[in-house]
């Protein structure tokens, strides 16, 4: 019979690890006597980051003695006690190819749920002092896993675990891990898992992504929302057939392929790779969003000159037309789905790009569905496309259009040039009566993002229809680490390293690869460069990136491949020159 071996808690630490410090509950201990277990906790136990642990789902995590010798073994430590992986309950049975989810166990007076396995971070390998550890724990199949607690109650060391149900489907621990984690993920397996009551909202969600992927390339149920493979690697040349001043600081270019040769057609909403500068400078490499429909003979995209924009100076004051620059793949899941619902396109400033392809497309499809066209900038001057949005919106059906301006000049006439003066916000978009039920678009300086995110999730508007696109670096994910105020991108501390050059195109910034660096994570830390990640070891995917151009080698090897086109910075190094979206 199973049995409870011991119960662990401990409150959330601050440890220093890496320079910084992380907050994370992950150190526990074993106690005496009884302890009452609730529906969100164990009475004296806390989780330092309560995004990616705890809640009534994640309420108790349960490892097993059986593991501990065989970490003993395959380690080779014989100093591992119970609470060292930060389980809750250390047992006796209960191994991960035997419980299921939606096994239901009595221990104590307690009653509890099988949820979920555990999604290893890289606070384990802090605790362990095995930098692997996240990696090691799916690749061995010995994940451990979470109790709900259906009845709260007192547990003991000692005390017996009586299963009182089956969950249905009988798919265990381990199947449900490497279900998720290695490929190749199915579908009746897929299928399987979601008719599973128990199983966590997050777990569904994952495998209800893999089910919608359409390609067999990269985990949609962990990285990045699927989209086709970029049509080619690295750059093309394009020819500048033609430059457009949009406003008094937006500048288009219409490119051409310099080869002749066709270029297929971008999905609406898609940016590219440009690297710019003439041979007596060292490249710069910007991503800018397509902002018209694409065709195969030419694409167009559209600058704003920023006052210490490198880059974007270099495009309004140096570049001329039939100039080369060149050009990498059309690439980004930020793209108009397919559908009858209305469609909300919501833009601010130079974030108008995109969303402008999208009315391009829904334009060109003649679309019967029900487009709101919404924009913010400062004044007429700074309008960009107004008499070409007009001219688009008439071609629809259906369509309405609101535009506001934050400081319009004494000529710019209200009703005319623009609606309101102020800036879009949720306030403004319930007063219109915007369709609750749409697909919203947004995309725009950072503030203008989250606001208007937290507006429309106020509203009711489910989260999987509200699609963003953030010009410029993404916000960071690093979990368990203490706020610090962010700093702009910059050249690490320290002389030049001696390896292939590594760029940066959102961030706009080019380094030389060094070998104090383990892996294009810390080069990227190095340089404050907003990134995100939680395991990394390759597992979870949140670290997973554009790669524009070039060749990594990965130590250790991904569980399951990224996209094709994308690469996981945590746990790769560069072959050669490359250039990441990031």
């Amino acid at each position: 019979m199973a049995r409870l071996l011991s119960v662990n808690v401990g409150l959330p630490r601050d440890i220093a690890w890496q320079g910084r410090t992380v907050h994370t509950g992950i150190w526990k201990a074993p106690v005496n006597g009884p302890r009452k277990v609730r529906r969100l906790n164990i009475d004296g136990d806390g989780q330092g980051d309560t995004a990616g642990h705890g809640g009534e789902q994640r309420a108790v995590f349960v490892y097993q003695e059986d593991s501990y010798r065989y970490w003993q073994e395959h380690l080779r430590r014989s100093t591992l006690v119970h609470g060292q992986f930060g389980e809750n309950f250390t047992v006796e049975g209960l191994a991960d190819t035997e419980v299921c989810i939606g096994d239901r166990y009595k221990i104590g007076s307690a009653l509890f749920e099988v949820t979920q396995p555990r999604v290893t971070c890289y606070r384990l390998g802090i605790r362990m002092e095995e930098p692997d550890m996240a990696a090691l724990l799916v690749r061995h199949g010995r994940p451990g896993f979470y109790f709900r607690v259906i009845e709260e109650g007192d547990v003991e060391a000692g005390d017996e675990i009586t299963q009182i149900a089956s969950g249905p489907e009988r798919m265990s621990i381990f199947e449900i891990n490497a279900l998720l984690y290695l490929p190749p993920h199915p579908r009746d397996g897929l299928e399987r898992a979601l008719r599973i009551p128990a199983l966590s909202h997050g777990w569904r969600h994952s495998f209800e992504a893999l089910l919608e992927q359409s390609t067999a390339q990269g985990n949609a149920g962990l990285g990045p929302a699927s989209s086709p493979a970029p049509a080619w690697r690295g750059f093309r040349p394009f020819r500048v057939s033609r430059k457009i001043a949009e406003s008094s600081s937006v500048t288009s270019l219409i490119l051409e392929p310099a080869d002749g040769h066709p270029v297929p057609a971008a999905l609406p909403g898609q940016f590219v790779a440009v690297r710019l500068g003439s041979s007596d400078k060292p490249a710069m490499t910007r991503s800018y969003s397509l902002s018209s429909f694409s065709d195969a003979a030419s694409w167009r995209i559209s600058i704003k000159r920023e006052a210490h924009g490198a880059a974007s100076n270099y495009v309004a004051d140096n570049l001329l037309g039939g100039d080369i620059v060149q050009i990498g793949a059309p690439r980004g899941s930020f793209v108009l789905r397919q559908g009858a619902r209305p469609v909300v396109l919501l833009s601010a400033g130079i974030g108008v790009t995109p969303v402008l392809a999208m009315l391009y497309a829904l334009t060109a499809g003649q679309s019967t569905q029900e487009v709101w066209w919404l924009h913010g900038t400062r004044n007429g001057r700074e309008h960009a496309f107004a008499a070409e949005v007009r001219g688009l919106l008439a071609g629809l059906a259906h369509h309405h259009s609101h535009v506001c301006y934050s400081a319009p000049d004494p000529g710019d006439r209200p009703e005319v040039d623009f609606d309101t003066i102020g800036r879009l916000d949720a306030r403004l978009l319930q007063s219109l009566n915007v369709p609750g039920d749409g697909d919203f678009y947004l995309c725009g300086p950072a503030g203008f993002m989250s606001d208007l995110t937290r507006g429309l999730a106020a509203l009711g508007v489910a989260p999987d229809r509200i699609h963003t696109e953030l010009f410029g670096a993404a916000p960071s994910l690093t979990p368990g680490i203490a706020s610090s105020p962010q700093k702009r991108a910059h050249l690490p501390v320290g002389a030049p390293g001696p390896g292939p050059m590594v760029s940066f195109a959102r961030s706009g910034l080019n380094v030389c690869w060094g070998p104090s660096y383990g892996s294009l994570l810390e080069l990227a830390e190095a340089c404050d460069v907003p990134v995100r990640w939680s395991c990394r070891t390759g597992v979870c995917h949140n670290c997973e990136s554009g790669l524009v151009s070039g060749a990594v080698s990965y130590a250790p090897d991904p569980l399951d491949a990224p996209a094709d086109g994308n690469v996981l910075i945590c746990c790769s190094r560069p072959q050669g020159d490359i250039v990441i979206d990031l």
